[in-house]
């Protein structure tokens, strides 16, 4: 590496600190700042890295290099301060695709099943001895972090096409798992989306390989003007796997597409031995524990229409005889209001539904959009629906009446999750 110091703002976002232990990895000494503590800033802690809560004016004084996240505006004062100091400045997956230019990159992109294919294909190459490197949009269960430290010349890289970020990165394997409007604040139209798809496919060279169903009608418009072979993942052969869901089978079939692809020579056994055992991510149908009436409790990261309608039909298939209630925490005003009708038709699947208020993340309410309004129109479709004002309504709701037949999944991008640990925290 050419940096002796990097500062990274916003160090506690999922890909922010993965990219952090990759620094640290390779000899970088890093520092950074976040808003507050959470369970990755205190992942960052036991790595060695010094996390300072708050942003300051000042920064370290042998910084090098400031590396930020899409959240940190320009006005933040460490980024200030960097420009007084005429320190350069790179954005996450700036700074993402120059570290791994050197390498063979696989890049997991598409709207739903990223993280979780992401982390197959890195448990699995590590597996049957490839020693990737890998940076994943949550802690794997299987690695037992967001990062994983390799010795070859393989990275496995969770990809995001919002704000093209996806373009950044130059893979020998494109791996796109569907493709489904989302990020409406930055994709104002499906096509619009494609075009980004189609930018990133042009960009694989002939020698490498994308790995897609070729068969769905969006995909093959991204497909369109392609040097590199296509690889369908439909036809794999994959294994029972742990995880619930078809939509978890899809991304089984997808990493493993891709591990042959890369790996022609993988022990078909060990690889798919490995996806049999696969214990999923952190917030991916994530098993909480239970309330103290006895009601099963899960975490999830869905926070897209398809996303949270997957997911419940997952679980009442898993969990026939319970009751599913689902504690719903939108995300963004711009995707619950472009989203709206697709919401309320997956939340109305379940037997009961609790909408929090939208968690604002980078934007400001305009005014227009609320989960009152949500809880309105589900209601047309299923009586059972409540919004309530905090996470304290919502807890004290959900130990009152949760009975030992119910299913309870906190769903979102937020910090709902912090629900489903605080109504498990007396079991």
């Amino acid at each position: 590496m050419n940096y002796k110091h990097v500062h990274m703002v916003g160090i506690g976002g999922i890909g922010m600190s993965a990219l952090a232990q990759f620094l640290i990895s390779r000899g970088v000494s890093v520092t950074g700042s976040d808003r507050e503590e959470s369970p990755i800033t205190e992942l960052l802690h036991s790595r060695g890295i010094d996390v300072h809560l708050g942003h300051r004016s000042t920064l370290p004084g042998d910084t090098e290099l400031v590396v930020y996240s899409d959240a940190v505006p320009p006005e933040d004062p460490e980024r200030q301060a960097a420009r007084e100091r005429s320190i350069p400045e790179k954005s996450y997956f700036q700074m993402l695709g120059e570290v791994s230019e050197p390498y063979r990159v696989i890049a997991v992109a598409g709207t739903h099943g990223k993280t979780t294919t992401t982390g197959m294909i890195a448990a699995t190459l590590r597996a049957v001895g490839e020693s990737p490197t890998a940076i994943v949009g949550s802690v794997v269960r299987d690695l037992g972090s967001n990062f994983l430290k390799g010795e070859s010349d393989i990275f496995v890289i969770e990809a995001c096409e919002y704000r093209n970020h996806l373009l950044e990165l130059r893979p020998e394997i494109l791996v796109i798992t569907n493709i489904e409007l989302d990020h409406t604040d930055f994709f104002p139209t499906l096509e619009s989306l494609i075009e980004t798809f189609q930018k990133a496919v042009a960009s694989v060279p002939q020698t490498g390989a994308i790995v897609t169903n070729p068969h769905d009608p969006v995909i093959a418009r991204a497909l369109e003007g392609a040097q590199a072979r296509i690889i369908d993942y439909t036809p794999m052969d994959v294994p029972a796997l742990k995880l619930v869901g078809e939509f978890n089978r899809d991304n089984a079939r997808a990493a493993k597409a891709s591990i042959l692809a890369i790996a022609e020579t993988s022990d078909l056994i060990l690889l798919d031995d490995t996806l049999a055992s696969f214990e999923g991510s952190w917030r991916r149908f994530e098993y909480k524990g239970m309330t103290p009436k006895g009601a099963l409790v899960f975490d999830d990261y869905a926070h897209h229409p398809t996303a949270v309608l997957k997911t419940i039909a997952a679980a009442r298939e898993r969990y026939a005889d319970k009751k599913i209630t689902v504690v719903f925490h939108p995300h963004l005003y711009s995707r619950t209001r472009d989203l709206f009708d697709g919401f309320v038709d997956a939340l109305a699947t379940a037997d009961r539904i609790i909408i929090a208020p939208i968690y604002a993340a980078r934007e400001k309410d305009t005014g227009d959009m609320n989960n009152v309004l949500v809880a309105n129109a589900v209601e047309k479709k299923n009586p059972h629906v409540l919004a309530l004002a905090s996470f304290d309504e919502i807890r004290e709701e959900l130990l009152k009446e949760a009975a030992a037949d119910d299913l309870i999944i906190t769903m979102g991008a937020g910090d709902i999750y912090k629900v489903a640990e605080q109504i498990t925290d007396s079991v």
